[in-house]
């Protein structure tokens, strides 16, 4: 595995110097975003299709961004780091996290330990900060719930935002958009409590409709073909 890693970083480094990639050259860490975003979602599609061969290229491709990230960063004249600093502070964290394996500390629950360790690491102020604003909104409705349920606050929030009625989905005028509203708010809930994913749940879904659309298109024009 040293060896493999070696030639990794060796060969992103030859492609960001001097006499390497021009294209690879000129990338910023904002160029690359776009980047990351897409094959994480390539990767993502790779397992929740069973596709074992493009999920360990799409592995492959989103370790890429990050030695590439890495290699960036070296760069910067104010903040400089490498890719080692990232694979030791990584390391770190991973012991920290995890003090029911590295330290002699009871295991409870690990929903509830990881939030509470990483609310220390990162000074949080609130048990909802560190949510990426860019996030989905199913995903991030199961984010919030989630972190409100674990947190012991989730009944008191839902019975302020509903007037003392945490049964109520009622917020505002009743509409057609509303009423779908408080149905995705329901399913949010009934996810929640089953630990289901409703993000990948629905990728999934979208995949499957997609396949059969282009199988019946395929069809189609097979058909209109042969007339």
């Amino acid at each position: 595995m040293s060896d493999a890693w070696d030639d990794l970083v060796s060969t992103m480094d030859r492609l960001r110097s001097p006499g390497g990639c021009p294209w690879d050259a000129e990338q910023t860490h904002e160029s690359l975003v776009r980047y990351l975003l897409e094959e994480s979602a390539e990767l993502a599609e790779a397992i929740e299709t069973g596709d074992r061969e493009g999920l360990r290229e799409e592995l492959g491709d989103v370790l890429l961004q990050v030695v590439f990230h890495a290699r960036v960063a070296q760069e910067d004249a104010d903040d400089p780091f490498d890719v080692e600093d990232v694979v030791r502070d990584l390391t770190t964290k991973l012991v920290h996290r995890h003090p029911h394996v590295f330290a002699d500390t009871p295991l409870g629950d690990l929903d509830t330990q990881w939030d509470a360790l990483k609310a220390r690491e990162k000074r949080r102020k609130s048990v909802l900060d560190g949510i990426p604003a860019g996030l989905g909104a199913l995903a991030a409705a199961q984010k919030v719930r989630g972190r409100l349920r674990r947190a012991g606050l989730l009944e008191a929030a839902l019975g302020d935002l509903h007037g003392g009625d945490p049964a109520s989905g009622e917020v505002g005028a009743r509409t057609a958009g509303g009423e779908l509203g408080e149905r995705l708010v329901e399913l949010v809930a009934e996810a929640d409590a089953a630990g289901v994913d409703l993000e990948s749940e629905l990728r999934v879904r979208t995949a499957r409709l997609t396949a059969v659309a282009r199988r019946i298109e395929r069809e189609g024009a097979a058909e209109g073909a042969r007339d």
